[in-house]
């Protein structure tokens, strides 16, 4: 019995903004402290060299999305272009790493709010909502998405603007650039990279934007460029306002810097963002994994029962709710915050692939040059070298449990 396809009910704002929701999470609040411990000042340099793999990465996305306007991003284009390998591979480290990174956003979400006995039921319950409000539809997922994404940025810029009398009064903080090393200076690329990761979500969507070849490719842009603009403001403040040593031992870098600023009554209004922030990129990463969830069952890849799209609401309703189960699952059981290392495995596996697959495409189906596709690929891998051990410990562990499935299950469908 053949299922409901998904809806075209998106436009080009609607996506901008479901990316703008991935990409704009917590790790702005975040991940500029440990890259000014891996760099100290230098983490500007790692984030023009971020900037360029994720600019490249999603380049090759745009293209390939403007091909294969289907659900399933990587997945879908791996395996067109690659095999049924390669595509499985991507959708394997994109569905197991960010189920962990749901329950890790959720609890970092409800970190910002609450005492930590309360995190667990707060992380599991906020989990429940927002896969409510996706099972609803994928324009409800785009309204609340906006509504998150406007008062996120609009906190960034309260931050920016606190934080600019020092770099008007300074400059550009460039002493020190390279004291800490190219493999320091790498080291914070690699972590300010993920952050960057969310224009994923708009080609996993693929099958729910009208005009798909006009506007996904769009909507990547935009979202990169503004994400693009918000980190690099926000880095400049930072290393102005508290300078390198402080911004690496600080545990709330935005706070921090409100603070010394002498604008402390913003203190409290930058940890709700923060934490609306968590709930934004959560909303659009259970949206995600429920789309690459939905295209690898309808290829016999997981279980076919998630390929189910609702005759209503047209959203992969199965899908969306086992993933839901699954994150409460983890947050109300295991200790997530420093155990998802192979979360960042994954996503650069994820866009290696991409980045191969858009190599393969002919010229009459490219916008980029084949050699930023290349740099891409070549990015990613340097990257994943970066990496702590344990995360390519662990990254390696989830994909050979991968590889495993897909064999059992290929042999269970032979007999």
């Amino acid at each position: 019995m053949t299922t409901p396809e998904l809806a075209r009910r998106l436009g080009t704002r609607d996506a901008v903004v479901i990316g703008l929701a991935a990409m704009i999470g917590a790790g702005v609040f975040t991940v500029f402290a440990p890259a000014a411990a891996a760099a100290g000042s230098g983490l500007l340099l790692g984030l023009a060299i971020a900037a360029f793999v994720a600019f490249a990465n999603a380049s090759s996305t745009a293209q390939l999305a403007a091909r294969y306007p289907e659900s399933g991003g990587a997945y879908r284009y791996g395996r067109e272009r690659l095999g049924a390998w390669p595509g499985f591979l991507a959708g394997w480290g994109f569905v197991i790493g960010k189920t962990a990174s749901c329950a890790a956003m959720a609890m970092t979400f409800a970190a910002y709010l609450v005492p930590t006995e309360w995190q667990r039921p707060l992380a599991a319950a906020a989990v429940v909502v927002l896969a409510g409000v996706n099972l609803r539809g994928i324009t409800r997922t785009a309204r609340v998405a906006a509504i998150i994404v406007g008062f996120v940025v609009l906190v960034l810029l309260l931050v920016v603007s606190a934080g600019a009398g020092e770099v008007l009064q300074r400059g550009i903080p460039l002493e020190g650039l390279l004291d800490s090393g190219w493999p320091g200076i790498l080291q914070s690329a690699g972590l300010i990279f993920f952050a960057f990761a969310g224009y994923a979500r708009i080609a996993t969507l693929g099958e729910e934007v009208r005009d798909p070849a006009r506007t996904i490719p769009r909507a990547i842009s935009i979202a990169f460029l503004v994400a693009l603009l918000l980190y690099a403001l926000v880095a400049l403040v930072l290393l102005a306002t508290l300078g390198a040593p402080a911004l690496a031992a600080s545990t709330a870098p935005l706070v921090d810097l409100v603070e010394a600023a002498g604008w402390p009554a913003a203190a409290p209004l930058v940890r709700v963002a923060a934490a609306a922030a968590a709930l934004g990129a959560l909303l659009a990463l259970i949206a995600g994994i429920g789309r690459t969830a939905l295209a690898m069952a309808r290829d016999g890849e997981l279980p076919h029962r998630l390929a189910a799209v609702h005759p209503r609401t047209r959203v992969p309703h199965v899908a969306e709710i086992v993933v839901a189960v699954v994150i409460v699952a983890l947050v109300l059981t295991v200790e997530l915050r420093e155990a998802i290392g192979f979360s960042s495995f994954g996503v650069l596996g994820y866009y290696l692939v991409a980045n191969l697959a858009a190599l393969t495409q002919p010229a009459v189906e490219r916008r980029v040059p084949r050699a930023l596709s290349a740099v891409g690929a070549v990015g990613c891998l340097v990257l994943v070298v970066t990496l702590p051990p344990t995360s390519i410990v662990a990254g390696v562990a989830v994909f050979i449990v991968g590889v495993c499935w897909r064999l059992i299950t290929a042999a269970r469908r032979r007999r």
